[in-house]
């Protein structure tokens, strides 16, 4: 059975700080790693929405924005708007460029604002019938949905760094045995 791994937790406990660790230690190792990371973005202390970027080409682009402070345009959700145009062109391609071409895939994250692109639906379906390893930040309101799917880390502030290292562990095992 392929290697799914899914990070939850609550904000600001380290869920992409552990994933790009991972992903970067991996590269250092010489696999091919693929897929997209999601970042906050602040101004003046406070969140004003989040910027994706493809962990193979370094392209960015704007996942969701504060209303109002965007000229670019997106499906309203909660206090952001979702510019779902953006998570396509950025996020999606580099998960399908994933598919082909790295040898483990990074999704940070999969959530509700993701959910808003029927895009971004269909390529996680595609990726959970690979055969490429997953790793993958999974917002916790869909936690349920991707539990049975693989083996879940819920992060704390007390377990990150052990968890860390477990995963590292098992990234690096599935990783070594699919290049043999």
């Amino acid at each position: 059975m392929v290697l799914r791994i899914f990070v939850t937790g609550p904000a600001g406990v380290g869920k992409t700080t552990l994933v790009e660790r991972v992903a970067r230690e991996a590269d250092r190792w010489g696999y091919l790693v693929g897929g997209m990371i999601t970042r906050e973005v602040r101004r003046g202390g406070r969140r004003v929405g989040f910027r994706i970027t493809a962990l193979d080409t370094g392209e960015e682009g704007t996942l969701a924005s504060v209303r109002g402070t965007s000229h670019l345009p997106g499906v309203p959700f909660g206090k952001y708007v979702v510019h779902v145009d953006e998570l396509e062109r950025v996020g999606v391609s580099a998960i399908r460029r994933a598919l082909v071409e790295a040898d483990l895939i990074v999704i940070d994250e999969i959530g509700p604002m993701e959910y808003k692109s029927d895009e971004f639906v269909r390529v996680i379906g595609e990726v959970l019938k690979s055969e490429k390893p997953l790793l993958a930040v999974v917002h916790r309101k869909m936690v349920d949905k991707f539990r049975p799917l693989g083996k879940l880390y819920t992060l704390s502030v007390e377990n990150r760094n052990r968890a860390f290292a477990e995963v590292l562990d098992e990234v690096m095992k599935e990783l070594k045995g699919v290049r043999g």
